[in-house]
C-alpha cells in the first residue's frame, strides 16, 4: 500500500511538472483527428437522453449567470449548451462558442440558427489557445472538455487572459473512477481525478472558490477565480 501511494504521488508530481508544451491527451483525442471520428463523437454529444444525464438547467443555475454577462463555451462541440447559456445571459449578454474544429463549429452555428440565438458569436481556437477576447469574459465554461486539453497550461493561460478581473472558470468533468463513464472508460479516458485537476488548475493562477457534485458518482463542478 505504501509503495502504491508513493508511486501515485510520483505520477502526480510528474504530471504537475510537465512543461507547458507537453501533449498530454493525444490518446484520448485520437477519434477527433478524422471527420469520421468527429461525426461519431457528434452523435454522442447530441444523444436524446443527454439532458437527463447532463442536467444543463441545474448546471447553468449553479454557474450563477446573469443577464448582460459574457460567457464563453470552451470546446462547444456541436453547441449543446448554447441555448441554455444564451437564455441565461439574455439578449443583453453574449455567448462565445469556441472550438478547434470547423465541422463542430458548423454544427454549433446550425444549432444557434435553428434556435434563433442571436447573442452567440463563434471563435475558432487552437489546441494551445482558445483565442478568446482579452479581459472580456465573465465566465468560461469547460464542459466535458478539460480532459481533452492537449496543452492544459497553455489553454489555462488563454482562459486566464480572457477573463475579467472578477471572472470565473467553471469546470465540469468526470471523476476518474470505474463507474463515472460507461464500461469503466473513465479509468483510461480521464487523465486526472478531481484533486489533481484542482491542483493543476490552481498551479496556473486560479483559486478554487467552490465545488459540487454535478451528476452523482459521475461528474463534478469546480468554480475557480483568477489568482
Amino acid at each position: 500500500m505504501k509503495l502504491f501511494l508513493a508511486w501515485s504521488a510520483l505520477c502526480t508530481a510528474f504530471a504537475m511538472a510537465m512543461p507547458a508544451d507537453a501533449q498530454v491527451a493525444a490518446q484520448v483525442n485520437e477519434r477527433y483527428q478524422t471527420p469520421e471520428g468527429r461525426k461519431e463523437v457528434a452523435a454522442n454529444l447530441g444523444a436524446p437522453d443527454r439532458d437527463g444525464r447532463q442536467k444543463p438547467g441545474e448546471l447553468v443555475k449553479a454557474m450563477g449567470l446573469k443577464p448582460g454577462m459574457t460567457v464563453a463555451d470552451v470546446g462547444t462541440g456541436i453547441g449543446y449548451m448554447l441555448p441554455y447559456l444564451s437564455h441565461a445571459v439574455t439578449a443583453t449578454g453574449q455567448v462565445i462558442a469556441e472550438d478547434i474544429f470547423d465541422d463542430f463549429l458548423a454544427a454549433a452555428r446550425m444549432e444557434a440558427t435553428n434556435k434563433q440565438l442571436a447573442n452567440v458569436r463563434f471563435i475558432k481556437g487552437t489546441d494551445k489557445d482558445p483565442s478568446l477576447p482579452e479581459g472580456m469574459v465573465d465566465e468560461a465554461l469547460v464542459l466535458d472538455a478539460y480532459h481533452h486539453f492537449d496543452y492544459p497550461q497553455a489553454m489555462l493561460a488563454g482562459i486566464h487572459r480572457a477573463l475579467k478581473p472578477s471572472g470565473k472558470l467553471v469546470i465540469v468533468e468526470y471523476y476518474k473512477t470505474a463507474g463515472a463513464m460507461p464500461n469503466n472508460n473513465a479509468l483510461t479516458h480521464i487523465r486526472l481525478n478531481k484533486p489533481d485537476v484542482i491542483q493543476e488548475i490552481e498551479a496556473n493562477h486560479f483559486r478554487l472558490v467552490s465545488q459540487r457534485e454535478q451528476i452523482k458518482d459521475s461528474q463534478y463542478m469546480l468554480i475557480l477565480e483568477k489568482n
